[in-house]
């Protein structure tokens, strides 16, 4: 009996070269165009993070000075290498941030809490005023600011905060997309 070299049993199972090659290309092709939407997915999640910490922050200082009973001072700074905020007692210029993001503040100022962004966050906080007083009695603020959480790319999240304390959150529509979940500014 003279078998065939056709037969099942001598077809090779493996893959060749030439099916390696073009499932490297389709994956190469796939990667290059999925990498820039996944860059900015990353992008609109660390805005949006920061973003709904300084929210929660902001609620956060109002509350403080109402149950301390006392004026407290949400403050920011901004550095050539990082921007940070504060929630403290006392005046503005009482306070700042060190370059490695640290709250510094004179006596008797007391710092109930400190967030800072360095470049390595790609993100920032930058507001129109220098701090916001929070007022224990009504639980007002004044004076009356928009703070922008800014990534590199121009991607925002602005905090407009009222009178009342109250903060509206919006996203600007400039050159880049705006952020997922927030109205148009």
């Amino acid at each position: 009996m003279h078998r065939s070299l056709t037969s099942p049993r001598n077809l090779s199972r493996g893959v060749t070269l030439i099916e390696t090659s073009i499932v490297v290309a389709i994956a190469a092709v796939s990667m290059t165009t999925v990498a820039p939407s996944f860059s900015g997915f990353i992008e609109n999640r660390r805005v949006d993070g920061v973003a709904s910490g300084l929210q929660t922050d902001i609620q956060f200082v109002r509350q403080e000075a109402v149950l301390r009973n006392q004026a407290l001072r949400l403050s920011f700074y901004v550095t050539s290498d990082n921007s940070c905020y504060v929630a403290h007692t006392g005046n503005h210029a009482d306070c700042g941030c060190d370059a490695g993001g640290n709250a510094t503040c004179a006596a008797p100022v007391q710092v109930i809490k400190t967030v800072a962004l360095s470049a390595a966050d790609k993100v920032s906080v930058v507001a129109n005023v220098s701090s916001i007083l929070f007022d224990p009695l009504h639980g007002t603020s004044t004076p009356t600011g928009t703070l922008k959480v800014t990534a590199k790319s121009g991607r925002a999240v602005h905090h407009v905060v009222n009178v009342m304390g109250r903060v509206r959150s919006c996203s600007p529509h400039t050159n880049v997309p705006a952020v997922a979940g927030y109205r148009a500014c």
